[in-house]
């Protein structure tokens, strides 16, 4: 495991303050030695000031319960704070921003996928989150994202990795060569849900991955439509029953600017999130795993300490 990431965060760039000083200097050739002097010692000043954290508390977040975190800003890619950021991880249902992922890469989000018996067999064999699919109901691949991403359904994942493999172990391949085709080094798929088998650890990522992963998903429209909406209704037709899928992900409508990405949990990933939010033009995106094994609530608050303090460190790098 490498070394953990230090904080980066400046108040004001090199550069600038160098700028400071210089701007200091050549004024001080048309003041009095006394003005020259109170110039030099306020541009001084300034430029230490520029090279120290806006506060103490900005060195590092504080209160983030979390075995792995990263937190990013997504439009620069600089990081800003982490915990164990290359130690490998299960993710649980984390998993399915790679599905996802895939499937919206190889597009026709319109071709018509059939629920087979299998799929929901499939759910009640593994007791895990559902979308809540019929057998015989014909949704599109779109549809199934949905049912994907809000609700977690790992009925809708193995219908869409049946149906773009073809075959769910052909798709688990091209899960796998999507990741090293992204640089997600230690990152292994074992299935296309987060599901605990073969065994719970041999579907597993990092921090770091998992950020460069959400990354790459968010500058997908049709992900970041799908992740940002916090329920989904679907009328029924001839061809489907109606569904009603809700997001699982709380900070969607309780924190200012969230608007994705996805929740994950299982006894040996604990409870786990993938999150980005924006405020004021500024956008941050970070991974906190294994924040609990009990408490649900825990990521979501992990989460928000993570975003606050990221906030708060970028503001001061702009004052």
């Amino acid at each position: 495991m490498r070394p953990q990431r230090p904080l980066i965060a400046r108040s004001r760039p090199a550069s600038v303050a160098g700028g400071v000083v210089a701007a200091a200097l050549a004024w001080s050739a048309v003041l009095s030695p006394a003005q020259a002097a109170t110039a030099r010692t306020a541009a001084a000043a300034r430029t230490v000031a520029a090279s120290r954290p806006a506060t103490a508390a900005a060195r590092a977040p504080a209160g983030v319960h979390a075995a792995g975190a990263d937190l990013v800003n997504a439009a620069t890619g600089r990081r800003l704070w982490s915990r164990g950021l290359n130690t490998e991880r299960p993710i649980a249902s984390i998993t399915k921003v790679m599905t996802a992922l895939v499937v919206i890469r190889a597009g026709r989000l319109t071709r018509k996928i059939r629920i087979s018996p299998a799929v929901v067999s499939y759910v009640v064999e593994h007791n895990g989150s559902s979308a809540g699919l019929r057998a015989g109901d014909i949704l599109t691949a779109h549809q199934l994202l949905v049912g994907l991403l809000l609700p977690s359904g790992n009925d809708a994942a193995f219908a869409l990795a049946g149906a773009y493999g073809p075959g769910w172990r052909a798709f688990v391949r091209k899960m796998n060569a999507t990741a090293r085709a992204l640089g997600l080094r230690h990152t292994h798929f074992a299935n296309f849900d987060g599901l605990p088998w073969p065994t719970e650890y041999t579907t597993y990522s990092t921090p770091r991955d998992l950020v460069a992963l959400g990354r790459a998903a968010m500058r997908l429209a049709a992900f970041r439509d799908i992740v940002g909406q916090r329920t989904h209704y679907l009328a029924a037709t001839p061809q489907h029953h109606a569904y009603f899928w809700t997001n699982r992900n709380q900070l969607l409508g309780s924190y200012a600017g969230a608007f994705g990405i996805k929740t994950g949990f299982t006894h040996g990933a604990g409870y786990s999130l993938l999150f980005e939010a924006r405020r004021h033009g500024r956008t941050l995106i970070g991974v906190v795993l294994d924040s609990s094994a009990t408490d649900p609530t825990a990521p979501f608050t992990a989460a928000r300490r993570l975003l606050n303090w990221g906030f708060a460190v970028l503001a001061a790098v702009r004052a």
